[in-house]
């Protein structure tokens, strides 16, 4: 009872110490196909953000086209092309709308994508735009208020297209180094692993995984949206934490019943329209974690399992890695040896911090400076579990 009541009142003060506000994203997302001097443009956009342009509810289609048109469009060599049809409304997942595009230009010489909606509404506000051409040529970007234009000229790889294999690593470290989601998800796998043995399976699992949606998010052959994965990254690490005060505690069923209820609560809450994630998505999230946790709390030796299960969370992470790269101009001559050099660049950056918190910890151990395991293992995790929650709400209803 002690040990619980330690990681409530952990969980509480982190949870008070949080900011007070949550920081909520403005976004909308466009897809550009150029097909020669012929560009077909799909905006898409929440509810909940195009009812910005009405201040009230969202506008109808015609005041939803109506606004974009007035702010989308194609120049090639200085000069505006035409639409080809009138924009159009098409279908969209539920609480989403989708508006098409056809632009006829002139030439090819000199083409410039041009976004500036919302941006008149809300100057922080971003658009993830993903460009595609007839060749299966690929690239990302965000677009913002100081940047909402994209020169198809310019986008032949940039920098990266002469950045050489030591840089591509280098971007892998600095994206473990930088990324303090990743980070938590780390110190949560060493928390959970008491051997050698058990870390070795747990990291094992989580390269395989990250490594292979890595892959697939480069190549093009998944394409994820990004506002999902944010979401389902910060699970993972609410999860990982969850399952350390599972171990300690030793009630998986009482804490896999509290998962399994608030992820069953938010789905029950998007089918009422509140939220961001689709519903199939927070039920499937229940499931699986209340069916883990369970599992990983009856069964004495957790370690293979764990190595499957964190292949499972690097696949979610790996489409987060992805997402810097994809926002820039990739070459798609150089493909493979991205893919390579970053996911190096990765592991390099892994395996620095885990090797740094064992090493921490052997020193001070050795020093007789550490408080007792389960007093570290409480506090840490409930805090995992607190930061875990809290960016997991903010991202699925932000």
């Amino acid at each position: 009872m002690k040990r619980i009541l330690l990681v409530v009142a952990a969980l509480l003060a982190f949870c008070q110490a949080a900011p007070a506000t949550a920081h909520t994203r403005s976004e909308s997302h466009s897809s550009w196909l150029v097909d020669g001097a012929a560009v077909h443009l799909t905006f898409s956009v929440s509810d909940v953000e195009a009812s910005r342009i009405t201040k009230g509810r969202p506008p109808d289609d015609r005041a939803l086209i109506a606004y974009l048109n007035a702010r989308e469009g194609v120049t090639a060599n200085g000069a505006p092309c035409p639409l080809a049809v009138p924009p159009h409304a098409i279908a969209a997942a539920p609480g989403y709308r989708r508006i098409e595009f056809l632009y006829e230009c002139p030439s090819t010489r000199k083409m410039v994508l041009h976004n500036a909606a919302f941006f008149d509404l809300v100057p922080s506000h971003f658009n993830l735009a993903q460009i595609q051409t007839a060749k299966g040529d690929y690239a990302q970007d965000v677009l913002t208020a100081g940047d909402h234009d994209v020169d198809l000229s310019a986008s032949s790889g940039g920098e990266l297209a002469q950045a050489g294999f030591l840089t591509f690593m280098r971007m892998g470290v600095m994206h473990i180094f930088t990324g303090v989601d990743h980070m938590s998800f780390l110190l949560g796998l060493v928390l959970i692993s008491r051997r050698f043995r058990d870390l070795t399976f747990v990291i094992t699992g989580f390269t395989l995984g990250h490594s292979l949606t890595l892959a697939l998010a480069f190549t093009g052959v998944i394409r994820p949206h990004a506002e999902f994965i944010d979401a389902l990254v910060a699970l993972t690490i609410a999860l990982i934490g969850i399952e350390n005060i599972s171990v300690a505690t030793h009630r998986p069923g009482l804490l896999a019943l509290w998962t399994a209820g608030a992820l069953f609560l938010m789905t029950a809450m998007r089918l009422m329209g509140v939220g961001l994630l689709p519903p199939l998505l927070l039920f499937g999230a229940g499931l699986f974690a209340s069916n883990y946790l369970m599992v990983s709390g009856h069964i004495r030796d957790a370690a293979r399992l764990r190595l499957v299960v964190t292949l499972v969370f690097g696949l979610i992470h790996g489409f987060g890695f992805a997402a810097d790269l994809l926002s820039e101009p990739l070459p798609p001559n150089r493909l493979a040896e991205l893919l390579v050099g970053f996911n190096l660049g990765v592991e390099v950056g892994q395996l620095t911090i885990v090797v740094l918190l064992t090493g921490s910890v052997l020193l001070l151990s050795k020093l007789k400076l550490t408080l007792p395991r389960p007093i570290v293992v409480d506090v840490t995790a409930a805090s995992l579990v607190g930061i875990g929650v809290y960016w997991f709400v903010g991202r699925s209803f932000a």
